[in-house]
């Protein structure tokens, strides 16, 4: 039986977030961040001297970025649900990685399922929409499963070997709700991996040749031929 696989989209393979920050700054200006981040801090100065003695250090230091609150999301997240087939904009995190997958479908005949649990937008339905964009970045007849509930869930009813998603909690529900093998794409250093996720089964990967590496080590060896199939593949019978 060939072995099933499943990928999530956003934050995995496709760049959301970067997506949602163009719409962000459409919005409300280029000084904007989605969410926290300890980079995009402004770090204070020594001492006041300092920034008197040296103004070039203080400029060249990243403009702090003014983090969304709820409200300004909601308003990000409704542009985006007025915008015609918005899921079909996105760019590849790591770009050549749909082929990649397309690739290891093809080598060693494996059953590819695509999860996401993106909202509707205006144009086509979500799931076509997502269809046409893998198709467009080299994924031939891609299937995918529109989720409105647990990874988990959705992967014991699937039948699902293995699992490759980029947020832990989504991991979580996978090791603890099904049979498939968890492999969390943490891109973030491995020291800030959330404590008792390797305990608990779920196994990082830094990247999606990473993810495909692993993937192919758990495809079973082929057959060896024995003495009576080849004999039958050279007579034809």
């Amino acid at each position: 039986m060939s072995l099933r696989v499943a990928f999530d989209l956003d934050g995995t393979i496709a760049d959301m977030e970067s997506a949602l920050l163009r719409v962000a700054e459409q919005l409300f200006g280029p000084n904007v961040a989605l969410r926290p981040a300890g980079s995009e801090h402004l770090d204070a100065p020594a001492s006041v001297d300092d920034v008197a003695d040296n103004p070039a250090k203080v400029e060249s230091r990243p403009e702090k970025k003014q983090v969304l609150g709820g409200g300004q999301l909601r308003q990000v997240w409704e542009r985006v649900a007025a915008t015609e087939n918005f899921w079909g904009t996105l760019e590849e995190i790591e770009p050549g990685s749909v082929a990649r997958i397309a690739a290891l479908r093809d080598e060693h005949r494996l059953e590819v399922i695509f999860l996401t649990q993106r909202p509707d937008t205006q144009g086509d339905i979500t799931q076509l929409q997502t269809q046409r964009w893998l198709r467009a970045h080299g994924f031939e007849l891609p299937s995918v499963f529109v989720l409105r509930g647990s990874r988990g869930l959705a992967a014991a009813a699937l039948q699902i070997d293995v699992v490759v998603d980029d947020r832990p909690e989504n991991c979580l529900e996978v090791a603890t709700e099904s049979r498939a093998r968890p492999l969390l794409l943490w891109r973030d250093p491995v020291e800030l991996l959330p404590p008792g996720a390797k305990k608990l089964g779920i196994e990082p990967v830094p990247s999606i040749a990473e993810a495909v590496r692993l993937i192919e080590a758990m495809v079973p060896a082929a057959p060896k031929p024995t003495f009576f199939s080849r004999l039958r593949s050279v007579i034809g019978i």
